[in-house]
């Protein structure tokens, strides 16, 4: 038999590998979160006459405040007025007052998109002429703060409720029954309930203020309450309470009247409803994260959403049930202890989800990355290669468990035996040892007859003292069995990986899909090849080293600037160390000032595309001359340094 399943299991192998190269090679182009693609006025713009209002055109639709689209003047006083609106599509306005002055004036966007995450950013245009602006929009993100950190913090804590519920109610019914009676798996998936209900009624409360302010007096601020509500983002947490409503009402069915039953047909019956009502919750739980994130834009959003919710459930089955065996194998009562066939039928149950995470996996995988190289060029196929890496490191630790499920399956039998021996001559000594008793004392059997309460009372005693003595004895017998000893030891580092894989995953749903990553770098590549060509383009490049004084605080910082000519210009930034190797830093500001005639300086806040890499576009230089151009290189909280170049522009 092991001939003819080892031709199926690599064909099958063969076939998914087929599957993701076809998927990885043919991918097209997608963006799970939004980006401004146009801006009226453009950025850097020198306009004539004051506009009425000012837009801004999205990659896709987004969610609107009345603080989402801000304009404030040279002097960071907002000049916008009214709430901000849809124009057409997914191009938004606010109007502005109509005595605006000449000079800089500083727009400043917060919106939500498809996928639920915030999107932030800033941009400048100008009135007349440039002019100084003491306007500072700050850069912090969204996931930045004690409010970002509280909901990343939520996040968590809602996956893993759901796993654990989902998880430990499936084990229960497919692998373990009697497992229903057992407290601690009844507390096991008790407390998942409790967490996935708690997580998920913060995260409706903290989710006003995390796309918003990110204040934490924001947090029970009513009025953000109801907005968050009008979201898909809000109705699907409050989908997700209804639910958790029908899954109480599922605990108590399963912990219920499900442990009472004792006749075969009706247990059957009653499995098969609690089956199916319990499926259906749990999808309907996993619908509520699949139709607010990823899955719910972008390419083949129609496919990927019950891509999705096959992913989560496949994901409870194992991971949970793993939790579940676990608490099982160590706190299981010595009366009811887990046995070999629950063991087995969960390591079926694994296996099954295994393979649907493998197939949901790559299509997901495809679907975010879109080519082999983002998954080592991305910082979102980076955190996918570790999430790869922790799962087959779980699923080498789990055939390690599944050899000692065989090893204890073929050794059960005989551990019963010993252990029904052990019982039988407990039983035996203290039996004879009444007899004893009696035999030596029969004229006071009136006596006895008199006291017989006191001596109900030292009988129910005893019997509870021989109870504790067998289950102790049982104890003893199943931990010196190293097959169960060694199941415990492989589960507990399973349940241990798992933790750290569900913390990659959480951050993974919070990162940005590697696609749009990866085709900001081919832009900037394509933008390095071209500024190579100064002869022809007349780009600028100017190389400053600078030094903060702080730990890593030396290093280089490259400005290009193409085509170095007054209008509009594309700038890139490169921040690198001494050895040449590229590195992120908290910030960097760049500003043009001309002062010959007076102009600047003109801030430009360029947007982070990569690592040690930031770009800005629509740079407007509004006149030739020797411009100075000064760049602010901050490397922590309290460490940062402006260094000076001059160079002919125009």
């Amino acid at each position: 038999m092991t001939q003819t399943i080892a031709p199926r299991v690599r064909a099958l192998v063969l076939l998914l590998l087929a599957a993701l190269c076809a998927l990885l090679a043919g991918a097209g182009p997608a963006s799970a979160h939004a980006a401004v693609t146009g801006s009226d006025p453009a950025q850097g713009a020198v306009v004539d006459q004051a506009p009425s209002r000012i837009s801004l055109t999205f990659s896709e639709q987004v969610a609107l405040s009345g603080d989402s689209l801000r304009v404030l003047d040279p002097e960071g006083k907002r000049v916008d007025t009214g709430e901000p609106s849809a124009v057409s599509g997914a191009t938004y306005a606010v109007r502005l007052r109509p005595d605006l002055s000449d000079g800089t004036y500083t727009v400043a966007y917060q919106v939500v998109s498809a996928d639920s995450h915030p999107v932030a950013g800033a941009y400048t245009f100008s009135i007349g002429a440039p002019s100084k602006t003491t306007v500072a929009v700050s850069r912090q993100g969204a996931d930045d703060g004690v409010v970002g950190w509280l909901y990343g913090f939520g996040r968590y804590v809602s996956y893993a409720g759901f796993i654990v519920l989902a998880g430990g109610a499936a084990f229960v019914l497919a692998c373990w029954p009697r497992g229903s009676g057992v407290r601690p798996v009844q507390r096991f998936v008790v407390s998942g309930w409790l967490a996935l209900t708690a997580s998920t009624l913060a995260l409706l409360l903290l989710r006003g203020s995390f796309t918003g302010s990110g204040k934490v007096s924001d947090i029970f601020d009513l009025s953000l309450l109801g907005q968050v509500l009008q979201t898909k983002t809000g109705a699907a947490l409050v989908s997700r309470l209804l639910l958790l409503a029908a899954a109480a009402l599922f605990i108590a069915v399963l912990f219920g009247a499900y442990d009472k039953r004792e006749d075969p047909q009706e247990k059957r019956d009653l499995t098969f409803g609690l089956a199916i009502g319990g499926g259906v919750v749990a999808a309907g739980l996993a619908a509520s994260w699949a139709m607010s994130e990823h899955a719910s834009v972008g390419l083949q959003a129609g496919f990927a959403m019950p891509v999705d919710v096959l992913h989560l459930l496949a994901v409870a089955a194992w991971l949970g049930g793993l939790g579940a065996l676990l608490v099982a194998l160590y706190r299981a009562p010595a009366g009811a202890p887990v046995d070999a066939t629950a063991v087995r039928r969960f390591s079926r149950m694994a296996f099954g989800s295994v393979v649907a995470l493998v197939v949901t996996g790559t299509y997901q995988s495809w679907r975010q990355l879109g080519s082999w190289s983002a998954f080592t060029d991305t910082r979102y196929g980076q955190l996918l290669l570790a999430k790869i890496a922790l799962v087959g490191v779980l699923v080498g630790v789990a055939w390690i468990s599944r050899r000692w499920t065989g090893r204890l399956a073929e050794t059960a039998p005989a551990a019963a035996e010993r252990e029904k021996v052990g019982a039988g001559a407990g039983a035996s000594g203290e039996t004879a040892d009444g007899d004893e008793a009696a035999a030596v004392q029969p004229a006071d059997a009136v006596e006895a007859a008199a006291v017989q309460p006191a001596d109900a009372e030292r009988a129910a005693q005893l019997a509870r003292q021989r109870a504790a003595r067998d289950a102790a004895r049982q104890k003893r017998l199943r931990d010196a069995d190293p097959n169960r000893s060694g199941l415990r030891r492989s589960v507990l580092a399973e349940a241990g990986i798992a933790v750290v894989l569900l913390a990659v995953t959480t951050v993974l749903t919070q990162t940005e899909p590697g696609r749009t990553e990866q085709e900001a770098k081919a832009a900037a590549s394509s933008s390095s090849s071209s500024a190579a060509d100064a002869g022809t383009s007349g780009a600028l490049t100017l190389n400053m080293p600078f030094d903060t004084g702080g730990r890593d605080g030396k290093g280089v910082v490259t400005i290009d600037l193409d085509p170095a000519r007054v209008g509009g210009n594309e700038m890139h930034v490169y921040v690198e160390r001494p050895d040449g190797q590229a590195f992120d830093i908290p910030e960097v500001k760049v500003e043009f000032t001309l002062e010959a005639k007076d102009i600047g300086p003109l801030p430009v806040a360029p947007d982070h595309l990569a690592t040690g890499h930031w770009s800005a576009n629509g740079v407007q230089i509004p006149m030739a001359g020797d411009w100075k151009v000064d760049v602010t290189v901050r490397t922590s909280e309290i460490d940062e340094v402006t260094v000076t170049k001059n160079a002919q522009i125009g």
